[in-house]
């Protein structure tokens, strides 16, 4: 199947992926395109940028996560309905596990879908050392996939010298420049960009990068690359419909945000009705439902209007109480708790499911990938092991030992998570496509539950 694709990737983080993909995004727009978005490996925010841009979601493609054929399935799942379709990087291109595998890089993921990269190098302050650097990164490119550089943070002047020097001296193709962007800061907090939402007037800031972008990057030849990518195929990753939908809520609201696409997907495939409620807003769940999740976000920057809104924290607790199955993960978890803390230090009364208190350590307790085993049945049966990643600087005085966690290269272990027949809660964000037996298995709890079993 032919399916035009173009990865931009970088040499580290910081490098300015992300506003040079939502500026490219824009710009296929601008030009009559019909572009797809992903984001390579478990980052929840940069396709809330790329959804910003498109006003469609963004999908995650992750190679730790998903075996090959799954990984190209997926992503043909909304490629083949697009004119091209951009992925961006994540960290430095070779990035992989551990930051030393090239399993679950960037550069892994371009291997298993064949995608053309282009590589964006932060340039600032650089002078003709940028070409040894170029050079070293098209020597570990083993599959030729690198086929053009876009130098960011820098200006005509310097590109007019060095781009014939860098295409005398390597392989690769200079497709432009882009400035500097001083109108439009995309600032962090401690999970990572701050939301889209955050950023007062981003939609016309994006436009007017965007132009820029038209400007100083062949958008022609990045269009002609992407259409030079091999043709993909993959088998259809099977689906077990049950008959007879069930009503599932999620938590979606500035507290609660972080949500892999193809997980939410994956109800709707198993003919699951999601049901969206706001725990900062509304006074009680929505009615007749059959399952609860409660996905990550910042609930920490929200503890004060969390932690007022009574009504919904005893309607959550009653329901939970009642047998109503539920998933909660890292922010949704921390939300259970008794108390929460804030990033002061300021507890606050929540949900009180989880007989503990969750407080702020000022720093990561634990990152990364993640393969979790089930010591015990729940959603997770015991001894099957579902993968997923975990990004938080808040610590549960009591994380659970329904499961093990285990570092895929270290080996680190762990006990984790609160869970039993009804129940799954804890740190990790699960993919569900990892394990889709714990997809299937919440969701048949919530048929017994919807039938009174």
């Amino acid at each position: 199947m032919k399916a035009p694709r173009i990865m931009i990737a970088a040499i580290r983080s910081g490098s300015g992926k992300t506003l040079l993909t939502c500026s490219l995004l824009q710009a296929l727009l601008d030009s009559g395109k019909n572009p797809a978005a992903f984001k390579c490996g478990p980052d929840f925010i940069d396709p809330m940028f790329h959804r910003t841009v498109l006003g469609v979601p963004s999908k995650n493609l992750d190679s730790f996560f998903t075996d090959d054929n799954t990984t190209r399935a997926l992503f043909l799942e909304d490629a083949q309905k697009k004119d091209i379709s951009v992925l961006e990087g994540v960290m430095g291109l070779y990035d992989g596990l551990g930051g030393i595998k090239e399993d679950g890089s960037s550069y892994h993921l371009a291997k298993v879908t064949k995608t053309p990269i282009i590589l964006v190098i932060d340039a600032h302050g650089m002078g003709r050392s940028v070409i040894p650097l170029i050079a070293g990164f098209l020597q570990y490119d083993t599959a030729n996939l690198i086929r053009g550089v876009i130098l960011n943070r820098t200006g005509k002047m310097f590109y007019d010298v060095i781009k014939p020097e860098i295409e005398a001296q390597t392989r690769a193709a200079v497709l432009g420049y882009f400035p500097e962007q001083k109108q439009i800061q995309m600032e962090s907090r401690h999970l990572g960009l701050r939301m889209p939402e955050e950023i007062q007037g981003l939609r016309q800031q994006l436009k007017r990068t965007a132009e820029v972008l038209k400007t100083t990057v062949n958008l022609e030849l990045l269009i002609s690359l992407a259409e030079q990518a091999a043709e993909m195929e993959a088998s259809a990753v099977a689906v077990s419909v049950k008959t007879g939908g069930v009503r599932i809520g999620i938590a979606r609201d500035e507290a609660f945000c972080f949500y892999y696409e193809d997980n939410l997907r994956l109800l709707q495939k198993h003919g699951a009705e999601l049901v969206p409620f706001s725990p900062l807003r509304d006074k009680e769940l929505p009615q007749n439902l059959n399952g609860l999740i409660l996905g990550g976000g910042y609930p920490e920057l929200y503890a004060a209007r969390l932690s007022q809104n009574r009504e919904m924290r005893q309607s959550i607790k009653k329901a939970i109480e009642a047998g109503l199955p539920s998933i909660a993960e890292c922010g949704g978890f921390m939300y259970l708790h008794e108390t929460m803390e804030n990033l002061e230090g300021t507890a606050f009364p929540m949900v009180g499911a989880v007989k503990a208190t969750c407080r702020f350590t000022g720093k990561l307790v634990r990152f990364g990938y993640v393969e979790v085993y089930g010591q015990t049945d729940s959603f997770l049966q015991k001894g099957m092991m579902i993968r997923g990643h975990e990004f938080h600087y808040f610590d549960s005085t009591d994380n659970g030992t329904a499961c093990l966690a285990r570092k895929p290269v270290s080996g680190r272990e762990w006990h984790c998570v609160h869970a039993g027949k009804n129940h799954w809660w804890g740190f990790p964000h699960l993919y569900y496509y990892a394990n889709p037996d714990y997809a299937n298995c919440f969701l048949e709890r919530a048929r017994e539950y919807a039938h009174g079993v």
